[in-house]
């Protein structure tokens, strides 16, 4: 039972793709969420959202210790669904902790995670200009970085663009129709 990645810009529908993979992947689905509702729109968001999955999955909400998240719901949960890992390093980043140093625990915790798959939902935030400013370059780094190295380990990788989930590695997905194949040149 291997590990996904699914990347996307904001709304591409890398979510929704996620949530159908989750529900295919396992009876017991775990929903790991990493925001933190800091003002009122979000916190009408994370409402709305624990609302919509209430029936499908348990939800664990987690914005800093994604890996012992993911140690304990394996113990119950035979799919788990983290959303998202952009948010995480966000998170990781205003607590001025070491995001690379959690990403490493992350891979070698997926690495020993086999009796439950996990799928990473996270944003594409390098397809757009160089940012002009320090920190927004250095959290595009930290997110590309950390992109590479859970595409390195995870069995399938996904990048959804307008709802249409297309194959970086592995296989088409089980929950719709197959998805289109990226070719290399």
């Amino acid at each position: 039972m291997g590990h996904v990645l699914v990347l996307g810009g904001a709304r591409s529908g890398k979510t929704g793709f996620a949530e159908r993979l989750a529900m295919r992947a396992g009876e017991r689905p775990a929903y790991l969420a990493t925001a933190e509702a800091l003002d009122a729109e979000m916190r009408e968001r994370v409402a709305a959202h624990r609302q919509q999955r209430a029936h499908q999955f348990t939800t664990i909400e987690e914005p800093l210790r994604l890996s012992a998240a993911i140690r304990r719901a394996a113990r119950q949960h035979d799919a788990i669904l983290v959303d998202c890992l952009t948010l995480w390093i966000t998170n990781l980043l205003i607590a001025n902790e070491d995001v690379a140093a959690a990403v490493d625990e992350l891979v070698t915790t997926l690495r020993e995670t086999v009796d439950a798959r996990a799928i990473l939902v996270s944003n594409e935030v390098g397809l757009g200009i160089v940012p002009d400013n320090a920190m927004a370059r250095t959290f595009r780094d930290l997110a590309g970085a950390a992109h590479q190295r859970l595409a390195e380990i995870c069995d399938d990788a996904y990048f959804v663009v307008a709802g249409l989930p297309l194959v970086l590695k592995g296989r088409p997905a089980e929950t719709e129709p197959a998805p289109r194949r990226v070719h290399e040149a």
